[in-house]
């Protein structure tokens, strides 16, 4: 993002290319399934922190985490994708979560993208220097991950070098040429034995650095694309509403007698089809240096709440009847395209927003508290969650399940022109 089911669900996932070769790692699990599509696996992106401002301290127990993983796994879920190694203790203990759950019924199943967090000199400081990187904290993010790698080998199936490391509207970004050096890293300590050889490597980022766009092609970015296991691409229709306007969001002269409802409705194929744009382009970029790779939504998602760009003032995307339209909707493309889609994300994250209605924290399909939003009140009334709790409170539905009180203060969309 722009910042850092069994039953019945949900998150679709998503494949084009061909199998991994000899000096990849193994998309096949033990039970000889694919892993990464197989609608048998579906993914989320999960990042767990419940206050307001996420610190050390603040981070979530591996008991919190495991009430989380619980909630995830009767969703369907079989694959979480985390964001850093060192910087907080999430990812250890999503990972000692998982082996405690395991341990207790062999029936869970869980397998986890490890992601590497890389980032340049002074990110988010005075004197940020993009053509630096800080490389004593990048090689302490690779290490740990050769270290989770090691120690969880039945869980760690997929190391991201860096996230949204290298589109240059991030505070942090970095070249290609150093995301390509740890992702090199990763592949000796493979070749090595230091990691188990069916870890696949790859770097999540947005589409247009993934040479989509003209601007980020350069030979280390081609290099970058050969030498990953798979290409892990962000695609955000929703940002879209806001900085693209060749996205018709909001209703053309034909719709605009419609009900602000049916108009959502209308647009949000014509944003799945801009991010099918995007997808092709990195496709496209892929076949014209003979890169060889499957394709894999990293993240893409929709925020139900804004109070800025997205929000009543702005194109109004953000509502949690248009999250749930683009959910269904971007899970249909996943499916239809046989790819994987690591869904973002599993819950509302109020560090991200300062603890304001910021679209950054409110992407998730449930609330801090555990309130189930509306894409995914079919499963609250399926009975998937119940004896399930988070922070002690039972999943309920958004709105006391009332879906007229949902749709009454939503707008029709806006369309930006300039």
């Amino acid at each position: 993002m722009r910042f850092a089911p069994a039953p019945v669900l949900l998150v679709a996932l998503c494949v084009v290319g061909s199998a991994a070769a000899a000096d990849r790692g193994s998309n096949i699990l033990p039970n000889g399934d694919n892993l990464l599509g197989s609608t048998k696996y579906p993914a989320i992106c999960y990042s767990g922190y419940r206050q307001f401002p996420r610190t050390p301290a603040n981070t979530p127990s591996v008991a919190e985490t495991k009430e989380d993983l619980k909630i995830l796994f009767a969703m369907g879920v079989r694959i979480v994708r985390t964001y850093d190694t060192t910087q907080f203790p999430h990812a250890q203990r999503i990972l000692e979560a998982i082996r405690e759950l395991k341990q207790a019924d062999p029936r869970f199943e869980m397998y986890v993208m490890l992601g590497a967090w890389i980032q340049c000199q002074n990110a988010f400081k005075e004197g940020t220097d993009h053509t630096a990187e800080d490389e004593d904290g990048n090689r302490r993010e690779i290490d740990a991950a050769i270290r989770l790698a090691r120690e969880y080998p039945d869980a760690v199936r997929i190391i991201a070098v860096g996230n949204e490391a290298m589109v240059t509207w991030q505070a942090h970004f970095v070249p290609a040429s150093t995301i390509l050096k740890w992702v090199k890293v990763l592949r000796d300590a493979r070749a090595g034995g230091r990691i188990p050889p069916h870890v696949m490597l790859t770097t999540s980022d947005n589409w247009a650095a993934l040479g989509g766009e003209e601007r980020y092609r350069n030979a280390d970015l081609a290099e970058l694309m050969r030498q990953m296991d798979y290409v892990s691409l962000h695609t955000y229709a929703f940002h879209d509403t806001f900085y693209n306007p060749a996205l018709q969001w909001g209703p053309p002269p034909n719709e605009a007698g419609l009900s602000a409802a049916e108009q959502v409705a209308r647009s949000i194929p014509r944003a799945i089809a801009l991010q099918h744009q995007q997808y092709v382009a990195v496709k496209d970029y892929l076949k014209s240096i003979g890169a060889d790779r499957e394709i894999h939504i990293g993240e893409t998602g929709w925020a139900s709440l804004d109070n800025s760009h997205y929000g009543p003032d702005g194109t109004r995307a953000a509502t949690e009847y248009a999250a749930a339209r683009f959910y269904e909707a971007a899970m249909r493309w996943t499916r239809d395209n046989n790819m994987t889609c690591f869904y973002f994300e599993a819950f509302d994250e109020p560090w991200k927003s300062n603890g304001t209605a910021g679209s950054e924290g409110h992407f998730g399909l449930f609330t801090v508290d555990g309130q189930a939003k509306f894409a995914v009140w079919n499963l609250v009334d399926a009975g998937v969650f119940k004896g399930l709790t988070r922070g002690g409170n039972p999943i309920t539905k958004t709105h006391n399940g009332d879906k007229a009180r949902l749709l009454e203060p939503l707008k029709s969309p806006v369309h930006l022109k300039n």
